[in-house]
This record gives C-alpha cells, sequence and structure tokens, in this order.
C-alpha cells in the first residue's frame, strides 16, 4: 500500500474535463505517487501520407498536436512538467513517453526542473507500421522516461517483481510489446481509430507494477482514451485523469466502467527476501510451535541436534545458532539453518523454514 493516505481532496478515479496545465494547478502539492504521460509529440507533418496502394495513412494529425514553433512546445512542456512535479510526493516518479520528434526535448526539460533521471526504455513494437516512401529505417520504436521526483527521491521499483514477470531474469531496458489492436483498439462508428495513439494495456501494466503499489495514486494529464485509467483500476491503484476532449473522455468512463479490479491476493508483488520480517529462531519457541529439548535432524538425515531453552542447538559437542552448528556438522563455512533443520510432526519431517513462514504471515496481518 502506499506509505501515505491519499489527500482527502483529491478527485480520485475520475475523469477531469479541460487543459491539463489548468486542472493540475488545482491539485495540492505533494499528493501523487506517480506520473504517467503521454503528451503531444508535435510532429510537425508537412502533408498527407500514402501506402503504395495510394490509400491515405492515418497519423497524427490532430489540433492538440500541431504547435507554431519548438519555442512554443518547449514552453508547453516545461509549464506541465512543472506542475506535475510540484503534484508529485517527495519519494515520486514520473513516466513520460515520446517518439524522435520530441523525446530528447522531453530529456532536456526533466532534467532542468530538477527531475532525476532513472531508465530510459525502449518499446520496440512488433508490428510497426512501415516506412511507405523508402526514405528512412522503419520507425519501429518509442522511448520512455522514467524520472524520480528529485535525486533524493526514494522512488518506487518491484525489482522482484520485474523479474519475476520476466521469466526469472533481470527485466531489461527493451520492451518488446506490440501495438493497440484487435478487440483492444477503440474505434468509432465507421471503424475507424478512435484515438490515434492509443497505448497498449500491456506497455501500462508492466509500469504500474514496476513504479507503483496498490492504492497509490496515478495521474495522467494527457489522458486519451484512459488506457493508464482502466490499467490502474485492474491493479488496485487510484488514478486521475485529465483530458480535455469531450470524445475522448466519455470513451474514456465507459472503457473503465467495465474493468474488473483484481482481487488483494492477484494484486501482490514478488519481493525481496531482504523485505520480509526478521524471524529469530528463539521466536519459535516463544511461541509454541517448538518446545526446548525436541530434536531436529538435518536435511540429509545424518544429524541430529536438540533444541536449547535460549534458542541455541547442541549436538555432541557444538552449540550454537541453527546457522553454525549446521555448518559444524557439516564441516561447511555456512550453513543455512532454515533450510538445513526438520523437525517431526505425525511421522512427517517438515523443515523449520514453515514455521517461519507462519510468523512472517501473522505478522503481516494475514492470518
Amino acid at each position: 500500500m502506499s506509505k501515505e493516505m491519499p489527500h482527502p481532496t483529491l478527485p480520485l478515479d475520475s475523469v477531469l474535463g479541460g487543459d491539463c496545465i489548468e486542472v493540475m494547478a488545482t491539485l495540492p502539492d505533494e499528493s501523487v505517487d506517480l506520473v504517467f504521460a503521454d503528451p503531444p509529440y508535435n510532429l510537425q507533418l508537412k502533408g498527407t501520407l500514402h501506402r503504395p496502394d495510394n490509400s491515405k495513412v492515418d497519423a497524427v494529425d490532430d489540433e492538440w498536436d500541431r504547435f507554431d514553433s519548438f519555442a512554443s512546445y518547449d514552453r508547453f512542456t516545461r509549464a506541465w512538467l512543472a506542475e506535475a512535479r510540484r503534484i508529485l510526493r517527495p519519494d515520486g516518479a514520473i513516466w513520460v513517453i515520446g517518439s524522435y520528434h520530441n523525446v530528447f526535448r522531453l530529456g532536456t526539460a526533466l532534467q532542468d526542473l530538477g527531475y532525476w533521471i532513472l531508465n530510459d526504455v525502449i518499446w520496440r513494437k512488433t508490428n510497426p507500421m512501415p516506412n511507405f516512401r523508402g526514405r528512412r529505417f522503419t520507425n519501429a520504436h518509442e522511448t520512455l522516461i522514467w524520472a524520480a521526483r528529485s535525486e533524493r527521491s526514494r522512488y518506487t521499483f518491484n525489482y522482484e517483481a520485474m523479474k519475476a514477470l520476466n521469466d526469472g531474469v533481470q527485466m531489461r531496458s527493451d520492451w518488446l510489446i506490440p501495438l493497440c489492436t484487435g478487440a483492444e483498439r477503440l474505434k468509432t462508428r465507421k471503424g475507424g481509430k478512435l484515438h490515434p495513439t492509443q497505448k497498449p494495456l500491456g506497455l501500462l501494466h508492466r509500469i504500474l507494477v514496476a513504479s507503483s503499489n496498490p492504492g497509490d495514486v496515478v495521474l495522467d494529464p494527457f489522458f486519451g482514451t484512459g488506457t493508464t485509467g482502466a490499467a490502474a483500476r485492474r491493479l488496485g491503484r487510484r488514478f486521475i485523469g485529465i483530458e480535455r476532449d469531450a470524445g475522448y473522455r466519455a470513451a474514456a468512463e465507459a472503457r473503465i466502467a467495465e474493468i474488473v479490479p483484481l482481487g488483494a491476493e492477484a494484486l501482490a508483488v514478488t519481493t525481496p527476501r531482504r523485505a520480509e520480517p526478521r524471524v529469530p529462531f528463539g521466536e519459535l519457541l516463544v511461541r509454541g510451535l517448538l518446545e526446548a529439548g525436541e530434536v531436529l535432524h538435518s536435511l540429509n538425515g545424518r544429524h541430529r541436534a536438540k533444541v536449547r531453552a535460549d534458542g541455541t542447538l547442541v549436538a555432541a559437542d557444538v552449540r550454537g545458532s541453527i546457522h553454525q552448528v549446521g555448518a559444524a556438522l557439516e564441516g561447511a563455512p555456512s550453513c543455512n539453518g532454515w533450510t538445513y533443520w526438520h523437525f517431526r510432526r505425525a511421522g512427517e519431517t517438515i523443515p523449520i523454514d514453515i514455521l517461519r513462514q507462519q510468523v512472517r504471515a501473522e505478522m503481516r496481518g494475514v492470518v
């Protein structure tokens, strides 16, 4: 869960209409845990793009993507990024996504405003649009910048969860995810794209699992058709969306209303062992899970040791902790006593680590 409760005046789980800078200015300082932003690309399109069969490409040519100059775009970028930083909590973070047209300008603004860049992540598209004119490489990726509010921020990074999501291997900074297509793509009544730059849910799923926790507040100042809100609702995060287009707002609200949130068990993410509560072996005696004088057996069955009242073991002339006695008996430099020693109940041989996990669950209030 979040380290702090959400600010009482935040409009949680809602889509706000209006200009993102003006709306963010109404939100309280240091009230948001994470920002995901997919700002205008400022594509600078000079004409209509056609396929080889002369059909028109449905490119991003909307009014919201047009700026008079780079200077105008930079002023806009710095204004919304400054507001985003103001409302981020001290340990908050931001993700911004862009193409080669704007991502370098975004990166400069982030650093100039005091954000601390953590990673740039390349979203490699499995199904990019071809380069029809044959004058450049096929543009097959977009760049995400992940940045903490400041260099001192203790930002959230669920490293073990990302490793688990990647089949036990460290998650790299190049993500292979397909474009939003098929049933996921919202369409107009005529069958065209409702929004030209709708992002895939899989992208937001990975971002939210990586850098937020259930209950955290996620803000998206360019909400569009609500992919951030849909992912947040599914994953037990609270969201605030800002979108000036009424049609997009309506589509986003309808889409999110159909999302069924995951249960608490499904929302839990893998955490490193060091994050688990420390349980001394003696705690098992205090709680009556083991008794002084009880005999423990080694994993290989060759050794036995008796539990002493102070939480140490004794075996022949060896005395010490569960780890020290196990290492001495095996002639090894070290030993994990929790997995080495076993106790017996009703004819079964059970590792004492089972008892430690039981105590940890009680400490977390799980049972």
